[in-house]
């Protein structure tokens, strides 16, 4: 599972499962929670005194997979909007919002896994590869539909990277690692 701006392309949320079951669906909601939370009850503080129709919220766009739906109303409701049901071909059905940025995800995700010669051995390791691919995503590849930016540069993440990003990113991580443990 997979949840991605829609306007900076930024990975926000990933969990591998082998069953998208409602605690699954919870769990992975719930890392959007703890890591957007600020913004999402910022942006409906603005909108609150509006009426319901007018607010203007964060709005998540999902499958027709119901488990989304309740876990998303346990964890958002009223402070977010969510687009339950969006099909890929969404513009056909007369649709405003669709879920093709983490559709395309998921398709760079599963071309990478077909060449993986004997796949996983463990669910841990598949989280470990899902890691390192959400921040090659978010902070070294850049992306044409976004102005040859990365996804962390479009959400004005700026960690002051180089020309050569992934040896930036590992050496910025070490030194803050290095600061943690002393």
């Amino acid at each position: 599972m997979n949840a991605i701006d829609s306007k900076t392309n930024y990975v926000l949320a990933h969990l591998f499962v082998g069953k998208r079951t409602k605690k699954k669906c919870y769990e992975f909601l719930k890392q959007i929670k703890d890591s957007c939370y600020n913004q999402i009850i910022e942006r409906y503080n603005k909108e609150k005194n509006k009426k319901v129709e007018d607010r203007n919220l964060i709005r998540f766009v999902c499958d027709g997979f119901e488990n989304y739906k309740s876990a998303f109303n346990k964890l958002f409701y009223r402070i977010a909007k969510l687009s339950f049901g969006v099909s890929i071909a969404c513009k056909k059905h007369g649709r405003k919002h669709n879920n093709n940025p983490a559709e395309r995800y998921n398709g760079d995700l599963k071309d990478r896994l077909k060449i993986l010669r004997g796949g996983f051995r463990s669910f841990k390791g598949a989280r470990y590869f899902m890691d390192l691919r959400r921040t090659i995503h978010n902070f070294v590849n850049p992306q044409k539909g976004i102005d040859g930016k990365t996804p962390a540069e479009m959400a004005e993440i700026n960690l002051k990277l180089g020309r050569n990003k992934l040896l930036d990113l590992i050496k910025y991580w070490s030194r803050r690692f290095r600061r943690i443990s002393r």
